[in-house]
């Protein structure tokens, strides 16, 4: 779809163009072609060797029907809209997630659990659009949202920075989009490693250094396809790294190895670590999708 060439920046450009400020308002098929179509149209001007202007209007309304309106009516909320092109454009994680609090804050910058619900919701049909929601706790966000109050000491309202803070833990139903950060920044990351395993150097992509044992590093490939060496468990603590590590990296996770060699496999079993915030399941809670 070529919106990772879109800055943040672009996007509100062409929305305050297009007058989209009621985002509760429904949207209709001429709007949404209007609105892409003068976003692409500055693209081509940036990237002309990139950028098919009918061909990727057409695309992104064709993804963005199939993610918001699956019943076809030919209408999709101003919200889901916004979710949709943000969700994936060029700018900052957190510059993301704050643009998106400002969509369901009130005038006030404070955000209620109906308006974060209906925020997670859009976020969340992303990877169920992919057959993918299983993973990120289904697609009732009623847990998510409970665990966001939960956090902020369940006040009626919460803020921008708590919302961010909560965001920073990458909690479950979420943790899909700093997962496609990782994966944009890892694609050209050259590590000065080789991996253990099949012995690439240098390793391209993730690098997956072990907080067990020394100088132990696999590629993504290995990794994702669970292959380990002898004398390494699956279940020893890895750290993984989309960019270089720098010099502070490299001593904190010596520091690391040096306290992991004095612990015993009972202990790994025990506390299996998460790199996300687990919310509780599918099954729990009212659902609010309605």
């Amino acid at each position: 779809l070529t919106v990772d060439l879109l800055s943040l920046s672009a996007a509100c450009d062409a929305l305050d163009q297009h007058n989209l400020k009621q985002n509760d308002q429904p949207m209709d098929i001429l709007q949404i072609i209007n609105c892409l179509t003068t976003i692409y149209d500055r693209l081509e001007q940036e990237h002309n060797n990139l950028v098919n202007v009918p061909l990727c209007v057409d695309m992104c309304l064709n993804w963005l029907l199939n993610v918001y309106d699956t019943g076809r009516t030919g209408r999709i909320r101003v919200l889901s809209f916004k979710t949709g092109v943000v969700s994936l454009c060029k700018a900052h994680l957190e510059d993301k997630y704050r643009y998106l609090f400002k969509q369901v804050a009130s005038s006030t910058g404070f955000c209620d659990q109906r308006r974060l619900g209906l925020l997670l919701h859009d976020s969340i049909q992303i990877p169920r659009q992919l057959g993918e929601v299983a993973s990120f706790g289904g697609s009732n966000i009623e847990p998510s949202v409970r665990s966001c109050f939960q956090f902020a000491n369940n006040k009626p309202e919460i803020e921008a920075a708590l919302f961010l803070d909560w965001m920073r833990l990458e909690p479950q139903s979420m943790v899909w989009l700093p997962v496609l950060h990782r994966v944009a920044a890892a694609e050209t990351a050259k590590h000065q490693a080789k991996c253990n395993i099949c012995k690439e150097c240098p390793i391209i992509g993730f690098r997956y250094r072990s907080l067990k044992h020394f100088n132990y590093d696999i590629c993504q490939s290995c990794f994702f396809s669970g292959r380990v060496a002898k004398g390494h468990k699956m279940h020893y603590p890895m750290v993984e790294y989309c960019t270089p590590t720098t010099s502070g990296e490299d001593v904190r996770d010596f520091a690391k190895v040096l306290k992991n060699k004095f612990r015993t496999k009972r202990y790994f079993a025990k506390h299996p670590r998460m790199g996300y915030l687990p919310v509780q399941t599918v099954l729990e809670g009212d659902n609010m999708e309605t």
